[in-house]
């Protein structure tokens, strides 16, 4: 448990009809305008209330957009990732890659060498009342037989 921050990496397949507002999302990213730090990938910057990707749920903003149609999206810049999105017609399939955040460790504040969840003793001294009373009973069963 050393408090690092770990992500779970995931691919999907959304599947969105274009609405009146388009897709509902917007995207940066591009080899001329990097979002990530060493990532020339196209993520999704905004989702839009009420839009195609809003009413959809499964597209989320920082995710990163793999494909549009089968078209892949890698190496491009921002103007020529835009194009397929455009072109892309009223049904359209993204290939997604969505980063999820896995806390490792404490997630607390806690002060040097305290120790991380609840003391022992109060899980141990109900548990051993419990048991004593348990114990005390069934020895007054017996005592009745």
């Amino acid at each position: 448990m050393n408090g690092r921050v770990d992500y779970l990496i995931t691919e999907e397949e959304i599947n969105l009809t274009r609405g009146p507002s388009g897709l509902g999302f917007n995207i940066v990213g591009g080899t001329d305008q990097q979002y990530v730090s060493d990532n020339s990938g196209i993520f999704v910057s905004r989702i839009k209330e009420n839009g195609a990707a809003a009413l959809d749920g499964r597209l989320q903003e920082g995710d990163k957009i793999l494909s549009v149609n089968g078209q892949d999206l890698k190496n491009l810049l921002h103007q020529d990732a835009v194009d397929p999105f455009r072109n892309a017609g009223y049904a359209v399939s993204l290939r997604v890659q969505h980063r999820l955040q896995v806390q490792n460790g404490p997630i607390g504040p806690q002060g040097e060498g305290e120790p991380s969840g609840i003391p022992i003793t109060m899980v141990l001294v109900p548990v051993f009342a419990l048991t004593m009373v348990a114990a005390w009973a069934f020895m007054r069963y017996r005592q009745r037989l």
